[in-house]
């Protein structure tokens, strides 16, 4: 059968086409390909000064090649995304891993400084489509509480990335140059192109492909900014990415510095935190299969903000310092345990209506995810770093986003809901009880 999707683009779908149901398996691959944007974000974090050296360009030049990092992933996803609802998924997830993995060798011998900051563009433009893939196959095979089931998955592999990734490129660094991070990272994502190559099956099918001009694009990128329900719900996901964000790029100096930790004390704290996480993402799934994913989303916002109160609070009252950090640290890792409960169910809120274009909306999540949590960085520069309630403060401001974002969801799933009687036509009301809660 035909239906048309948009301003006239017609679609072919077949309603008897089987979705194909994913092992643990290939959830991990999929975890594990989807950490490539974060972990190539953070693992090379502490290298900076001995990148900035040995490139010759002095303090701060490092920043500069985190910037060209972050307008590649943003002008990647963007522009990939409608990609993979031409071409599948297999195939532009297996060809942005390769440029990838070419770009990344590269960085690890070169020797120019601008050179580095332009590998590292191309590289971001390869590891964009790691983000996308992965959440738009997910609508691919699964809508509903399967989705949040999956996404909860999902996330045990990716939410590990970033808080580890710190860690990972620090134990590198032990052991030789930074050049070995960027080694590791190209054999790391060689190896994972070549499990996509045999691993992975195919997930949209050729009949619910389609081929658009670039002028349509852009305008599906538009229709799907001025969807609330899709907006504030990515945006919502995004202020999570915020909160996270901001914790990570302040760690190094609140746990070390005005805390007192050693390094060592350092990664274990940081892996008390993940193994938090992950708990919470998988505890989501389960939950999924008895309530409404948006009412345990809004549980992990109420809880979150309590939590991130409480945190400013303690930090802000001078009751915690390097002698007894212990109720400071137990609040950070209570707060981002309730995110767990945010993202994943925001994500699928998000792609819920928007199984014929999930490439897209997936794309537009990933780049909206990756400026607004690129921001926290602008944030934490700002508040004083000497403080210990610099860290919380930047956190709640993710809260407070998130939080916005809810209410702008909530509105507009009631408008959804009971709309004006005469702007639908009668037989395609629908309800949308479960994304109104």
């Amino acid at each position: 059968m035909k239906r048309l999707i948009g301003s006239g683009v017609s679609v072919l779908t077949s309603p008897s086409s089987p979705r194909p149901r994913f092992t643990t398996g290939q959830i991990v691959l999929l975890g594990l390909v989807s950490t490539i944007g974060p972990i190539s974000t953070d693992m090379y974090l502490p290298a900076f000064p001995q990148l900035e050296r040995d490139l010759g360009q002095g303090p701060g030049s490092a920043q500069l090649t985190l910037a060209a990092w972050f307008i590649g992933l943003a002008i990647g996803q963007f522009c990939l995304g409608p990609l993979s609802d031409r071409f599948g998924r297999q195939k532009p997830l297996v060809a942005g891993l390769l440029l990838y993995v070419v770009a990344t060798v590269a960085l690890a011998t070169t020797t120019s400084y601008w050179g580095f900051c332009g590998l590292r563009l191309v590289a971001a433009l390869g590891g964009a489509i790691t983000s996308v893939v992965p959440r738009a196959i997910v609508r691919d095979i699964a809508t509903g509480h399967e989705a949040v089931r999956l996404m909860s998955q999902l996330t045990l592999v990716f939410g590990v990335g970033p808080i580890l990734a710190p860690t990972l490129g620090s134990a590198l660094l032990a052991f030789g140059s930074w050049r070995m991070i960027f080694w590791a990272g190209a054999i790391a994502a060689g190896i994972l192109a070549l499990f996509c190559m045999t691993a992975m099956p195919e997930t949209l099918p050729e009949e619910r492909r389609y081929a658009l001009p670039p002028v349509e694009i852009l305008r599906r990128y538009i229709r799907l900014a001025r969807e609330p329900v899709f907006m504030s719900s990515a945006l919502l996901s995004s202020f999570s990415t915020f909160v996270m964000f901001a914790y990570l790029s302040n760690a190094p100096l609140l746990f070390e510095h005005l805390l007192g930790f050693s390094p060592r004390g350092f990664a274990i704290f940081f892996g008390i935190n993940a193994s938090g996480f992950i708990l919470a993402t998988q505890i989501n799934g389960r939950l999924s299969h008895r309530f409404a994913f948006t009412s345990v989303m809004q549980g992990g916002l109420i809880a979150c903000l309590l939590s991130g109160l409480t945190l400013l609070a303690v930090s802000a009252s001078h009751v915690v310092g390097a002698a007894d950090p212990w109720p400071l640290c137990a609040l950070i890792v209570s707060t981002t345990f309730t995110l767990g409960f945010i993202g994943p169910n925001a994500n699928v809120l998000a792609l819920t209506h928007h199984g014929h274009q999930a490439g897209a909306a997936s794309a537009l999540m990933g780049t909206l995810a990756f400026a607004i949590g690129g921001s926290s960085g602008i944030v934490m520069a700002l508040l004083p770093p000497t403080r210990l309630s610099s860290t919380a403060i930047g956190m709640l401001v993710g809260i407070c986003g998130m939080w916005l974002c809810n209410l702008w969801r909530r509105a507009a799933a009631r408008a959804m809901q009971d709309p004006p009687p005469h702007t639908i036509p009668p037989h395609t009301i629908q309800r949308h009880d479960d994304i109104a809660h």
